[in-house]
């Protein structure tokens, strides 16, 4: 079975890499030195995270988290 999960990337200039989340997994993250890499992690860590789900008999999110983002212009 396919599934598709949406990924968050966030670039992290203090590691010169990517950090990964996925938020329709809590707790399911990962990091990368490129965006290639950083993507290919993800995939390794949902993957993984699926797998415990099933040995530990619980139930896999049907559904992915709904996203939205935008930006905010504040004055300083």
């Amino acid at each position: 079975m396919q599934r598709r999960f949406k990924v968050v990337l966030e670039w992290n200039e203090e590691d010169g890499g990517y950090t990964v989340t996925v938020p329709a997994l809590p707790g399911c993250i990962t990091e990368g030195d490129t965006l290639e890499e950083a993507l290919r992690n993800a995939e390794e860590a949902i993957t993984g995270y699926l797998e415990a789900l099933k040995i530990q008999g619980r139930p896999i999110p049907e559904k992915d988290a709904k996203l939205f983002f935008g930006e905010v212009e504040v004055s300083l």
